[in-house]
């Protein structure tokens, strides 16, 4: 994308109005939607849905269509990216989605206690290098952020492409006590569910054409005492 195309795609992100650029000082002097999506901005009682690292919000938008008596909001630093998925979500008039540029390490600040009921993670950076490990979606540091705003019956969803990610992913799992509802390392060959072979996104495509096997898994939180 040039650099005129992505001027031109911030410029307009300022117009929608389920759009909501988030600095670390706002977020810091308390977000005024914190706690209280559904009430002052969804205008219902439906169950919340998050998509860390969303990029286009292929997945935000596709699962917004499919559960309209759902609410999804979608979560992205490059604002550019969110442009597609504002755009198609303006152009299919959900009135379930919203969508926020700021950065995931900050998502407590996002929502309040109790407030999500699900979680998607989509094809994130796997971050490879061990001496990385701290910065996976899926890392014990990041869960304990999901903890903060989680319900206890809550769900995380994650798709991916990187065996070693998806790998370091059940072992987490597994030494901390949370429970695995469902796991494919082929979810084109295995999986009849249109919710993870209909909604593709944009590095999925590229890894489905590199004959990349694409792995999915479903579990939920230990409770914590």
């Amino acid at each position: 994308m040039s650099k005129k195309n992505k001027l031109q795609h911030f410029a307009e992100n300022e117009t929608f109005d389920n759009m909501f650029q988030l600095s670390y000082e706002q977020l810091m002097s308390g977000f005024e939607h914190r706690g209280n999506w559904n009430k002052d901005f969804f205008k219902n009682d439906n169950e919340l849905t998050v998509e860390l690292g969303c990029g286009k919000g292929e997945y935000t938008v596709g699962l917004a269509e499919r559960f309209q008596n759902r609410n999804f909001v979608g979560i992205d630093i490059k604002g550019a990216r969110i442009w597609r998925g504002l755009k198609n979500t303006e152009e299919g008039d959900l009135k379930n989605v919203a969508f926020i540029r700021s950065r995931i390490n900050l998502v407590e600040y996002m929502f309040g206690p109790n407030e999500v009921s699900e979680i998607w993670i989509t094809f994130p950076d796997p971050h490879p290098m061990t001496s990385k490990e701290r910065r996976r979606l899926t890392s014990p540091r990041f869960i304990e952020r999901y903890y903060k705003v989680l319900k206890p019956d809550g769900i995380i969803n994650l798709k991916t492409d990187n065996i070693i990610f998806f790998e370091y992913t059940l072992d987490v799992i597994r030494e901390n006590g949370h429970e695995l509802l469902y796991c494919t390392y082929d979810v084109y060959g295995e999986e009849n569910d249109s919710v993870l072979t209909d909604i593709q996104t944009f590095y999925e495509k590229i890894w489905l054409k590199n004959g990349t096997k694409i792995k999915y898994l479903k579990y939920r939180l230990k409770l914590q005492e």
